[in-house]
């Protein structure tokens, strides 16, 4: 499947745009019946939750975090996450949303690396581990 304006959106940053994709029935409804839904996939297997995280466009992201059925762990061709590549690509802010929403940080990819192996600092390592732990909240 090719790239599809849900996609494109959310790797160009255009926030308005997946707001109104994702908002008005009529537009979702006829995405959804296209096979362009929020977890559509392009040729290398990413989804638009994988482009935002990537560029790090994080409103999309918190955006697509509140839709019904988003796939947060889905992996692309290479097996990578969204949360994978918001790691190697430094998008802390991106990355701290998935965890807390319920990312797996230790899911690895077809390198049998997992999201904290490429975490590019040990500040962006404890901002998520503090985001896991808040994530899973209150210990007894």
């Amino acid at each position: 499947m090719g790239w599809t304006p849900l996609m494109i959106a959310s790797s160009a940053g255009r926030v308005e745009i997946v707001h109104h994709l994702l908002s008005l029935p009529d537009i979702a409804h006829m995405l959804i019946e296209a096979g362009a839904n929020v977890n559509a996939s392009d040729k290398y297997g990413a989804t638009p939750l994988h482009r935002a995280a990537s560029q790090g466009h994080d409103r999309i992201v918190h955006l697509l975090l509140t839709q019904p059925g988003i796939r947060i762990d889905a992996k692309d061709s290479e097996g990578k996450t969204p949360l994978f590549v918001a790691c190697e690509e430094g998008r802390d802010d991106a990355a701290i949303a998935l965890v807390a929403k319920g990312a797996d940080p230790l899911l690895e990819n077809k390198e049998e690396k997992c999201a904290l192996d490429v975490v590019p600092s040990s500040d962006f390592l404890m901002k998520l581990r503090n985001a896991a732990k808040r994530a899973e909240g209150p210990q007894d």
